[in-house]
């Protein structure tokens, strides 16, 4: 149960974070002129971050198995990449709250059906009707956050 907590927070403030840089990649994006830029800024501030704490935990020897791994895996740093990059440009047109919620919806539906066939390597987890009605009422409760 411990451990269930513990991985709930961290997703939960994972969670948090999504609107936060959303807004704050947006405003620097605003500011200096270039979502791109800022895109790129965010990502060596990211990169920089995550080389921290690789030598903080486990340091760079796994890095020797990255050249066998399958390249569809690499896809991974593309999809951040078009996230970062549509929610800077498009937060500041569209407003936050809107944007959060399309990535909202559109995260519900691919974890859905990611689960739904266990597509890469996932844990599969058929759409029964009740998690089908709960996927149902999280979309109504985004609808209704947007009209309000």
């Amino acid at each position: 149960m411990g451990e269930t907590v513990r991985y709930a927070a961290i997703m939960l403030a994972a969670g948090i974070g999504i609107p936060v840089l959303a807004a704050l990649n947006a405003q620097l994006g605003g500011r200096i002129g270039s979502p791109v830029v800022a895109a790129v800024v965010l990502f060596c501030v990211a990169l920089t971050g995550a080389v921290i704490v690789m030598f903080a935990t486990q340091g760079p020897l796994a890095f020797r198995h990255v050249p066998a791994q399958p390249k569809h895996l690499f896809l991974a740093g593309l999809l951040v990449c078009f996230y970062v990059l549509s929610v800077t440009w498009v937060a500041p047109k569209f407003g936050v709250g809107n944007a959060v919620f399309f990535v909202l919806m559109g995260q519900m539906i691919s974890a859905a059906m990611i689960d739904q066939f266990g597509l890469f390597g996932a844990i599969e987890r058929p759409i029964t009707l009740m998690r089908a009605a709960g996927l149902g009422s999280m979309a109504m409760g985004l609808v209704l956050i947007l009209k309000a």
